[in-house]
C-alpha cells in the first residue's frame, strides 16, 4: 500500500520522519519547535539500535532533516533539489548550515528523509557533494528516500498510527491520470480553439433541474457556469475531431472515476458545491498539470456536469 504523503503538512511530515528514527535510533531521536531548523529538524544523540546496522550502528550525533514537497512524482534529481551549479536549491541551502555544525562539532552523521524518489546514480552524486562541501564522510550520511520511506512504514506498522497517513487507495483520493492526461491534451490545442456555444445533449433535463436534484445552490452554479461555458464549448467539439481518439478514452475514464468518487463523497458532503470543491482541491494539489491548467480543468468537470456524464438527474430519487 501506498500513501499520500503529498497531503501532509511540513510538520507532519516532519513527525513522520521522526517517529520512524525513533525505531532507527531509539526513543532518543527528537524533533524541534516550528521555526528556523538550522539544517536540523531533529537530533539523536547516543548510539543507534540499528542503523545503519546493529552490528555497525552510528554512534555520536546525529542530525535528522526532513525536506517535504506537496508536489506528485518528485525526485531526488529535480534541478530544484539538487543541481551542483545551483545556489537557490534545497541541497544548495542546506550546505552552509551543515558545514557550520561540522565546523563547531555539532554533528558526526546527517540522515535526510525526502517524499522523492531516489535514484541510485543521483544518490551517490548528492552523497559525494554533501561529503566533499561539508568534510563529513560518505559513510556518515544517509539520504532517505519515498520508496525507503514505504519499505520502514511496512516494516514498523506503528509508525501510522503515531502519524495518521492517508492511502493512496482512499475512498476519497481521486485518481487524476486521465483527467491531466485530457486536460494536457486540450491545453496544446487551446490556442486554435474559436468561439463556439455549447448546446446541452437532446435528451436531458435543464441545468437548473440538474442542480436542485444535486443540491447545488444557485450561486455557485451560476459561478461555475459563468466562468467554464466558453471553454467548455470547445470540449465536446474537440472530443469529437478524428484523430483525437486518445483523448476521448481518457475522456471517458475520467468521467467514470469521477462519477464513482462523487457517489462516495456524498456520504460526507451533502451539497455538492463542497464536493466539486473537494475534487478541484484534491486534483490541483496532487497533479502538476492540472495545477497549472486550472480553469480549463475546471470547464472539462463542467462538461461533463453539462452534459450529464456526472451527478444526479431530476429522477435520481425515484429509480
Amino acid at each position: 500500500m501506498k500513501f499520500r504523503y503529498e497531503d501532509l503538512s511540513d510538520k507532519q511530515f516532519e513527525d513522520l520522519t521522526i517517529a520512524i528514527c525513533k525505531h532507527l535510533f531509539g526513543s532518543g531521536a527528537h524533533g524541534f519547535a516550528t521555526g528556523p531548523d538550522g539544517g536540523r529538524d531533529g537530533l539523536f544523540v547516543g548510539t543507534a539500535d540499528e542503523f545503519p546496522s546493529k552490528s555497525n550502528p552510528w554512534k555520536g550525533i546525529t542530525v535528522i532533516q526532513a525536506k517535504h514537497t506537496n508536489g506528485l512524482n518528485k525526485k531526488f534529481s529535480d534541478s530544484e533539489f539538487f543541481s551542483q551549479t545551483s545556489r537557490s536549491c534545497v541541497i544548495a541551502k542546506e550546505i552552509p548550515k551543515i558545514r557550520k555544525m561540522r565546523e563547531e562539532n555539532k554533528i558526526d552523521h546527517y540522515i535526510l528523509f525526502s517524499n522523492r524518489s531516489l535514484a541510485s546514480n543521483i544518490h551517490d552524486k548528492i552523497l559525494s557533494h554533501i561529503s566533499k562541501e561539508c568534510n563529513i564522510p560518505e559513510n556518515d550520511i544517509y539520504l532517505v528516500g519515498v520508496e525507503e520511506i514505504e519499505r520502514y512504514i511496512h516494516q514498523y506498522p506503528k509508525i501510522t498510527k503515531m502519524v495518521p497517513i492517508e492511502s493512496v487507495n482512499s475512498p476519497l483520493t481521486i485518481n487524476q491520470e486521465e483527467l491531466a492526461e485530457l486536460v494536457a491534451a486540450l491545453a496544446n490545442q487551446k490556442n486554435s480553439f474559436s468561439p463556439l456555444e455549447l448546446t446541452p445533449p437532446v435528451e436531458r433535463i435543464s441545468y437548473e433541474q440538474k442542480n436542485v436534484a444535486n443540491e447545488m445552490s444557485k450561486e455557485y452554479a451560476k459561478a461555475f457556469r459563468k466562468s467554464c461555458i466558453g471553454e467548455a464549448a470547445q470540449i465536446g467539439h474537440f472530443l469529437a475531431i478524428p484523430g483525437n481518439e486518445a483523448a476521448l478514452e481518457a475522456y471517458e475514464t475520467a468521467k467514470i472515476e469521477l462519477e464513482m468518487k462523487i457517489a462516495t463523497l456524498r456520504d460526507k458532503y451533502q451539497n455538492f458545491n463542497y464536493i466539486l470543491e473537494h475534487i478541484f482541491n484534491d486534483v490541483f494539489t496532487r497533479d502538476p498539470i492540472l495545477s497549472r491548467n486550472k480553469r480549463l480543468t475546471r470547464a472539462v468537470i463542467f462538461y461533463m456536469y453539462w452534459n450529464c456524464d456526472i451527478g444526479r438527474d431530476a429522477d435520481a430519487e425515484t429509480e
